[in-house]
């Protein structure tokens, strides 16, 4: 039996947004230019689903996204319908406990998470975060400082921790 899957593609502060989810929650947040991009790569990523814009029916997902991209309010946490190897799920939740505002280097991932030498791993792991925002890796930096990369664009990237820290100096 194909997986159903409702998607809606939104504009928003930094492009377009898409979120995709099944029953059981998220499966998919991208962020990008171009609304048929994203919809191209749902397609390509989720080949065997039968996929269904329904944009009345995510609309309780999509709001508090588009409310923090806005105005930087906190994400509620949201179901996620996500599949991992039990290393990215490790890494994941680690970024999900960096704080607004705040940024960490891949090396201080891979030792919270109690594996100091696996930074590659870790860069690894962000690079196949299906859910951007949900699950922050933009909130990761490089050892020097430098934003690194960001599966969305560096330009989103900068934006995003912009965002977050202007939020934290004018709560």
């Amino acid at each position: 039996m194909k997986t159903h899957i409702h998607y809606a593609s939104v504009p928003c502060p930094i492009g377009w947004l898409l979120l995709a989810a099944t029953g059981k929650g998220i499966c998919s947040l991208k962020l990008g230019d171009n609304p048929a991009e994203l919809e191209q790569l749902l397609h390509n990523e989720f080949v065997a689903a039968y996929l269904e814009r329904d944009e009345v029916a995510l609309h309780k997902w999509i709001a508090p996204v588009l409310d923090y991209l806005g105005e930087c309010c906190p994400l509620p946490e949201l179901p996620l319908d996500v599949r991992a190897t039990p290393f990215q799920w490790q890494v994941w939740q680690a970024l999900q406990r960096i704080p607004c505002g705040e940024t960490r280097t891949y090396g201080q991932v891979a030792a919270a998470i109690g594996r100091p030498s696996a930074v590659r791993a870790v860069a690894r792991a962000c690079a196949a975060n299906p859910v951007a925002l949900l699950v922050p890796c933009h909130r990761v930096v490089r050892q020097d400082g430098d934003i690194g990369g960001y599966r969305w664009g560096i330009q989103r990237k900068a934006a995003l921790l912009r965002l977050e820290s202007e939020a934290l100096k004018h709560p």
